[in-house]
């Protein structure tokens, strides 16, 4: 199969799905190497990606914005455990989801301690330029 029969197959050249998804080719051959999409090649060793494999790549491109690690990923997209069966990945992507809110929670109570900490300091340093007569600006 040469790159014009896959377009007409609905499998995409890896330029075509570079430039959908915004990312590198280089990108998309580690997730390859990771065994996280697995592409045909064509009569010609080029790579062909099925819509499978674009739907794949999209999941993993949502779960790395997500903050996910790619082991993660591949076990919420049922890579991990092919016997996987869709109530047991989305239980695991449900846990995935609830342990991520946790952590963000947890970064978020963190961030307003250090802004308070900040806006505490800033008063000082304000009242401190007060009492000098140093102009802020």
């Amino acid at each position: 199969m040469n790159q014009d029969e896959a377009k007409e197959t609905n499998l995409f050249t890896i330029s075509e799905l570079a430039d959908e998804l915004d990312i590198s080719t280089r990108a998309i051959r580690f997730y390859e190497e990771k065994g996280l999409i697995l592409p045909e090649r064509t009569k010609g060793n080029h790579r062909v990606y099925s819509k499978r494999d674009r739907t794949r790549l999209k999941l993993i491109l949502r779960g790395k914005r997500l903050g996910y690690s790619l082991e993660e990923i591949s076990e919420m997209i049922g890579l991990a455990n092919f016997n996987m069966d869709e109530t047991e990945q989305l239980k695991k992507s449900f846990a995935y989801g609830k342990k991520k809110l946790i952590e963000i929670n947890e970064r978020m109570q963190e961030l307003q301690i250090l802004k308070e900490d900040l806006l505490a300091i800033q008063w000082k340093i304000s009242n401190r330029m007060d009492e000098l007569k140093i102009d802020a600006s």
